[in-house]
Protein backbone atom coordinates (compact mmCIF):
# COMPACT_ATOMS: atom_id res chain seq x y z
CA UNK A 1 0.00 0.00 0.00
CA UNK A 2 1.43 3.39 -1.22
CA UNK A 3 2.08 5.62 2.36
CA UNK A 4 0.32 9.08 2.13
CA UNK A 5 1.31 12.14 1.23
CA UNK A 6 1.52 15.06 3.86
CA UNK A 7 1.14 18.55 3.37
CA UNK A 8 3.91 20.89 3.79
CA UNK A 9 1.64 22.62 6.68
CA UNK A 10 -1.41 21.07 8.39
CA UNK A 11 -3.73 22.53 11.13
CA UNK A 12 -6.03 20.22 13.22
CA UNK A 13 -8.59 20.45 15.93
CA UNK A 14 -9.74 17.72 18.49
CA UNK A 15 -13.48 17.98 18.99
CA UNK A 16 -12.86 15.67 22.00
CA UNK A 17 -16.14 14.90 23.28
CA UNK A 18 -17.39 17.89 23.56
CA UNK A 19 -19.83 17.94 20.41
CA UNK A 20 -22.95 16.27 20.09
CA UNK A 21 -23.67 14.76 16.65
CA UNK A 22 -26.04 17.79 15.52
CA UNK A 23 -22.98 20.17 16.22
CA UNK A 24 -20.13 18.09 14.90
CA UNK A 25 -22.48 18.30 11.29
CA UNK A 26 -22.68 22.03 11.90
CA UNK A 27 -19.03 22.58 12.65
CA UNK A 28 -18.23 20.11 9.68
CA UNK A 29 -20.18 21.60 7.58
CA UNK A 30 -18.88 25.21 8.03
CA UNK A 31 -15.29 24.18 7.53
CA UNK A 32 -16.15 22.33 4.67
CA UNK A 33 -18.13 25.46 3.58
CA UNK A 34 -14.89 27.63 3.98
CA UNK A 35 -12.41 25.79 2.42
CA UNK A 36 -14.56 25.20 -0.42
CA UNK A 37 -13.95 26.67 -3.86
CA UNK A 38 -13.71 29.43 -5.00
CA UNK A 39 -10.92 29.54 -1.45
CA UNK A 40 -8.04 27.87 -2.55
CA UNK A 41 -6.19 26.60 0.84
CA UNK A 42 -3.17 24.99 0.36
CA UNK A 43 -3.02 24.14 4.18
CA UNK A 44 -3.83 20.61 5.15
CA UNK A 45 -6.71 20.68 7.47
CA UNK A 46 -7.90 17.74 9.73
CA UNK A 47 -10.43 17.22 12.33
CA UNK A 48 -11.28 14.82 14.74
CA UNK A 49 -14.45 14.22 15.64
CA UNK A 50 -16.10 11.52 18.33
CA UNK A 51 -16.50 7.79 16.81
CA UNK A 52 -20.11 7.93 16.26
CA UNK A 53 -20.01 10.65 14.09
CA UNK A 54 -17.28 9.64 11.86
CA UNK A 55 -19.39 8.14 9.05
CA UNK A 56 -21.46 11.05 8.89
CA UNK A 57 -18.25 13.72 8.79
CA UNK A 58 -16.94 11.42 5.65
CA UNK A 59 -20.04 11.48 4.00
CA UNK A 60 -19.58 15.47 4.37
CA UNK A 61 -16.19 15.78 3.17
CA UNK A 62 -16.34 13.39 0.90
CA UNK A 63 -16.51 16.49 -1.94
CA UNK A 64 -14.04 18.12 -0.19
CA UNK A 65 -10.91 16.21 0.09
CA UNK A 66 -8.64 18.89 1.23
CA UNK A 67 -10.13 18.60 5.14
CA UNK A 68 -8.73 14.91 5.97
CA UNK A 69 -11.22 12.91 8.48
CA UNK A 70 -9.11 11.69 11.50
CA UNK A 71 -10.24 9.53 14.54
CA UNK A 72 -9.28 10.48 18.43
CA UNK A 73 -7.78 7.15 19.14
CA UNK A 74 -7.86 3.11 18.22
CA UNK A 75 -6.93 -0.13 19.24
CA UNK A 76 -3.41 -1.97 18.10
CA UNK A 77 -5.54 -4.54 16.41
CA UNK A 78 -7.75 -4.92 13.48
CA UNK A 79 -10.51 -7.41 14.81
CA UNK A 80 -11.16 -9.52 18.41
CA UNK A 81 -12.85 -9.89 21.36
CA UNK A 82 -12.14 -6.33 22.45
CA UNK A 83 -15.55 -5.19 23.50
CA UNK A 84 -16.04 -1.23 23.00
CA UNK A 85 -12.74 -1.10 21.38
CA UNK A 86 -12.45 0.93 18.03
CA UNK A 87 -10.50 -1.29 15.44
CA UNK A 88 -8.22 0.78 12.96
CA UNK A 89 -9.38 -1.16 10.19
CA UNK A 90 -12.65 0.15 10.43
CA UNK A 91 -11.61 3.85 10.68
CA UNK A 92 -10.23 3.18 7.45
CA UNK A 93 -13.00 1.90 6.17
CA UNK A 94 -15.43 4.72 6.96
CA UNK A 95 -12.81 7.42 6.21
CA UNK A 96 -10.14 8.08 8.06
CA UNK A 97 -6.87 9.24 6.99
CA UNK A 98 -5.49 10.42 10.42
CA UNK A 99 -5.63 8.72 14.08
CA UNK A 100 -4.85 10.41 17.04
CA UNK A 101 -2.82 8.51 19.43
CA UNK A 102 -1.08 9.02 22.81
CA UNK A 103 -2.69 11.99 24.03
CA UNK A 104 -1.84 12.82 27.30
CA UNK A 105 -5.53 12.40 28.42
CA UNK A 106 -4.51 8.58 26.91
CA UNK A 107 -1.58 8.79 28.74
CA UNK A 108 -2.59 9.53 32.12
CA UNK A 109 -4.83 7.56 34.50
CA UNK A 110 -7.35 5.64 34.43
CA UNK A 111 -5.84 5.12 30.76
CA UNK A 112 -2.26 5.00 31.55
CA UNK A 113 -1.38 4.13 28.07
CA UNK A 114 2.65 3.88 28.00
CA UNK A 115 4.83 4.39 24.94
CA UNK A 116 4.81 0.98 24.17
CA UNK A 117 1.15 0.74 23.46
CA UNK A 118 1.11 4.00 21.95
CA UNK A 119 3.85 2.33 19.09
CA UNK A 120 1.62 -0.72 18.97
CA UNK A 121 -1.20 1.35 18.20
CA UNK A 122 0.66 3.82 15.58
CA UNK A 123 1.80 0.36 13.75
CA UNK A 124 -1.83 -0.67 13.27
CA UNK A 125 -2.45 2.92 11.77
CA UNK A 126 -0.25 2.51 9.54
CA UNK A 127 -0.53 -1.30 8.99
CA UNK A 128 -3.98 0.41 8.00
CA UNK A 129 -2.75 2.52 5.15
CA UNK A 130 -3.24 5.62 7.62
CA UNK A 131 -1.40 8.26 9.03
CA UNK A 132 -0.52 8.38 12.94
CA UNK A 133 -0.57 11.41 14.86
CA UNK A 134 1.46 10.87 18.06
CA UNK A 135 0.75 13.61 21.28
CA UNK A 136 3.90 14.12 23.22
CA UNK A 137 5.10 16.47 25.60
CA UNK A 138 6.42 16.26 28.81
CA UNK A 139 5.28 16.71 32.31
CA UNK A 140 7.87 18.34 34.52
CA UNK A 141 8.50 22.08 33.62
CA UNK A 142 10.88 24.33 34.86
CA UNK A 143 11.32 28.18 34.89
CA UNK A 144 14.87 28.17 33.59
CA UNK A 145 15.08 27.83 29.87
CA UNK A 146 17.68 25.70 29.39
CA UNK A 147 16.21 23.13 31.98
CA UNK A 148 13.10 23.26 31.32
CA UNK A 149 14.18 22.66 27.56
CA UNK A 150 16.18 19.55 28.41
CA UNK A 151 13.64 17.97 30.82
CA UNK A 152 11.31 18.13 27.59
CA UNK A 153 14.21 16.66 25.24
CA UNK A 154 14.90 13.92 27.83
CA UNK A 155 10.79 12.82 28.46
CA UNK A 156 9.70 13.77 24.46
CA UNK A 157 12.47 11.38 23.06
CA UNK A 158 11.61 7.73 24.20
CA UNK A 159 7.78 8.79 23.11
CA UNK A 160 9.37 10.01 19.47
CA UNK A 161 11.99 7.25 19.34
CA UNK A 162 9.44 4.37 20.14
CA UNK A 163 7.06 5.24 17.37
CA UNK A 164 10.13 5.51 14.98
CA UNK A 165 11.02 2.03 15.87
CA UNK A 166 7.86 0.10 15.54
CA UNK A 167 6.37 1.85 11.81
CA UNK A 168 8.26 1.25 8.40
CA UNK A 169 10.57 3.75 7.55
CA UNK A 170 8.52 4.83 4.53
CA UNK A 171 5.23 6.00 6.54
CA UNK A 172 4.79 9.49 6.87
CA UNK A 173 4.24 10.61 10.90
CA UNK A 174 2.74 13.57 12.50
CA UNK A 175 3.96 14.54 15.87
CA UNK A 176 2.04 16.62 17.96
CA UNK A 177 4.11 18.47 20.43
CA UNK A 178 1.84 19.76 23.57
CA UNK A 179 3.60 20.25 26.47
CA UNK A 180 1.35 18.90 29.10
CA UNK A 181 1.71 21.70 31.26
CA UNK A 182 0.24 23.92 28.67
CA UNK A 183 -2.68 22.33 27.82
CA UNK A 184 -5.70 23.96 28.76
CA UNK A 185 -3.55 26.91 30.14
CA UNK A 186 -4.41 30.97 29.52
CA UNK A 187 -0.93 30.98 27.08
CA UNK A 188 0.73 28.62 25.13
CA UNK A 189 4.13 27.30 26.01
CA UNK A 190 7.34 30.27 24.94
CA UNK A 191 7.77 30.57 21.31
CA UNK A 192 11.37 30.17 22.58
CA UNK A 193 11.04 26.66 24.61
CA UNK A 194 8.95 25.29 21.39
CA UNK A 195 11.06 25.76 19.35
CA UNK A 196 13.94 24.72 21.22
CA UNK A 197 12.55 21.62 21.80
CA UNK A 198 11.30 20.95 18.19
CA UNK A 199 14.57 21.80 17.04
CA UNK A 200 16.41 19.25 18.88
CA UNK A 201 13.19 16.65 17.97
CA UNK A 202 13.80 16.71 14.68
CA UNK A 203 17.52 16.86 14.90
CA UNK A 204 16.82 13.53 16.74
CA UNK A 205 14.41 11.97 14.19
CA UNK A 206 17.40 12.81 11.84
CA UNK A 207 19.56 10.17 12.94
CA UNK A 208 17.46 7.47 12.26
CA UNK A 209 17.79 6.26 8.78
CA UNK A 210 15.42 6.04 6.09
CA UNK A 211 13.00 7.81 7.84
CA UNK A 212 10.02 9.31 5.31
CA UNK A 213 7.94 12.43 6.16
CA UNK A 214 7.49 12.94 9.26
CA UNK A 215 5.34 16.76 10.91
CA UNK A 216 6.22 18.16 13.78
CA UNK A 217 3.00 20.27 15.38
CA UNK A 218 2.52 22.39 18.06
CA UNK A 219 -0.53 22.00 20.42
CA UNK A 220 -1.29 23.05 24.43
CA UNK A 221 -3.49 26.34 23.95
CA UNK A 222 -2.85 27.57 20.72
CA UNK A 223 -4.37 30.31 19.34
CA UNK A 224 -4.50 33.31 16.63
CA UNK A 225 -1.06 34.57 17.19
CA UNK A 226 0.68 31.20 17.90
CA UNK A 227 2.00 30.57 14.74
CA UNK A 228 3.54 34.23 13.82
CA UNK A 229 5.65 33.14 17.15
CA UNK A 230 6.38 29.04 15.75
CA UNK A 231 6.26 29.45 12.17
CA UNK A 232 10.34 29.10 11.64
CA UNK A 233 10.49 25.85 13.16
CA UNK A 234 7.01 24.00 13.66
CA UNK A 235 4.80 22.58 10.37
CA UNK A 236 1.70 23.74 11.82
CA UNK A 237 -0.64 24.06 14.96
CA UNK A 238 -2.53 21.00 16.92
CA UNK A 239 -6.06 23.33 18.20
CA UNK A 240 -8.36 22.14 21.49
CA UNK A 241 -11.02 24.12 22.71
CA UNK A 242 -10.07 27.46 21.08
CA UNK A 243 -10.54 26.50 17.33
CA UNK A 244 -14.45 24.85 18.88
CA UNK A 245 -15.68 28.13 17.55
CA UNK A 246 -15.55 27.72 13.54
CA UNK A 247 -14.26 31.55 12.97
CA UNK A 248 -11.57 30.82 15.66
CA UNK A 249 -10.53 27.77 13.63
CA UNK A 250 -10.57 30.05 10.39
CA UNK A 251 -8.64 32.77 11.69
CA UNK A 252 -5.87 30.82 12.75
CA UNK A 253 -5.73 28.63 9.13
CA UNK A 254 -5.39 32.00 7.44
CA UNK A 255 -3.06 32.72 9.49
CA UNK A 256 -0.56 29.87 8.40
CA UNK A 257 -1.87 29.72 5.34
CA UNK A 258 -0.77 33.45 4.39
CA UNK A 259 2.59 33.56 5.87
Amino acid sequence: MKPPILPKRLVGVNLKMYFDAPSTTAYITAIAKFVAPPASISTGIFILPSYPCLASASDLLDMTPQVILGAQNCHAEDSGAYTGEISPLMLKQVGCRIVCLGHAERRRAPFNETDEVVATKAEAVVRNGMIPLVCIGEKSRSGIMSEGVGIAVRECSPQVMSVLRAVPGDAPIIFAYEPVWAIGAQEPASADHVLAVVKSLKQLIGTVEERADVRILYGGSAKPGTWGTLKEGVDGLFLGRFAHDVGNFERVVREVEES
